[in-house]
């Protein structure tokens, strides 16, 4: 027998993910109103702060909107929600939605090159920066005394710390054979690609583009199996990031990506 953690929520979260479902599904329209407070309660059996609770989430995520006195209007999520329901997007009733799997895929082909070439030109200034202060101390070294960088500076040590988080995943890459791990590698890969990159909207897009894809590694693990089986590829890739090679950075992450991406795009139909 396969046993599976229980998963532990509040009555409010139950109640969130109910109505949330119905609203991206669909079944509430945009510009249709929720009962009351108190009939919800009822009707669910629940308590009415738990069903508050519930309706200030759907709020906050922009799917409802609540007005004190007056009945709580569904939303258009297309207008007001953000990349946090990417996920209950995807997958519904256990199903992929192949029209935001097709999405999701054109997002990944177009950010990737960007986020490895905004990685590898920070990489770039690290190094110049870090070659204009030792040109700027060493008159006042004496023979012998080591520059700032083998001091350990701080962009030298951040330099050198992508160059090892990025090795230490293609390690992982190369060493490991089963097609889901290797999709956790590569998404662990593309983690330090991002945080290389300092962006904090690329940062944020990755953290929801994450949370969307993995609950269907085990689906997409035949067409991936290529991609994330390209060792060499990433190898290459980090090496131009590490470089600071933006232009080159960009060509291999697009080389890397391309292949599933299209074939992917092209099983579910394409455009």
């Amino acid at each position: 027998m396969a046993l599976q953690p229980v998963v532990k929520r509040s009555v409010s979260a139950d109640v969130f993910e109910q109505i949330a479902a119905d609203v991206l599904s669909g079944e509430l329209a945009p510009g249709s109103t929720l009962p009351s407070e108190r009939q919800l309660a009822e009707a669910l059996g629940v308590s009415r702060p738990a069903v508050r609770e519930a309706l200030q989430r759907l709020a906050a995520a922009g799917l409802v909107a609540v007005r004190q006195g007056d009945a709580t209007t569904v939303l258009d999520y297309r207008r007001g929600a953000g990349l946090e329901v990417l996920p209950r997007l995807l997958i519904r009733e256990g199903m992929l939605e192949p029209a935001v799997a097709r999405s999701i895929l054109e997002v990944r082909m177009h950010n990737g090159p960007k986020v490895a070439e905004l990685a590898a030109a920070q990489m770039g200034k690290a190094t110049e920066s870090a070659a204009a202060r030792d040109a700027a101390g060493r008159g006042n070294r004496a023979p012998g005394e080591p520059s700032a960088a083998g001091l350990g500076g701080e962009t030298i040590t951040e330099r050198e710390q992508v160059r090892a988080d990025l090795e230490r995943s293609v390690a992982a890459l190369t060493a490991d054979t089963d097609p889901i791990a290797l999709q956790r590698h590569a998404l662990e890969f593309w983690d330090h690609v991002v945080d290389a990159a300092d962006s904090i909207v690329f940062r944020l897009m990755f953290n929801m583009l994450r949370a969307a894809y993995e609950p269907a590694l085990a689906a997409l693990a035949p067409v991936m199996s290529a991609e994330v089986g390209n060792a060499a590829g990433y190898r290459e890739l980090a090496d131009a990031i590490v470089a600071g090679r933006p232009k080159k950075a960009a060509d291999k992450a697009r080389a890397l990506l391309e292949p599933a991406t299209t074939a992917l795009i092209e099983a579910l139909g394409g455009r």
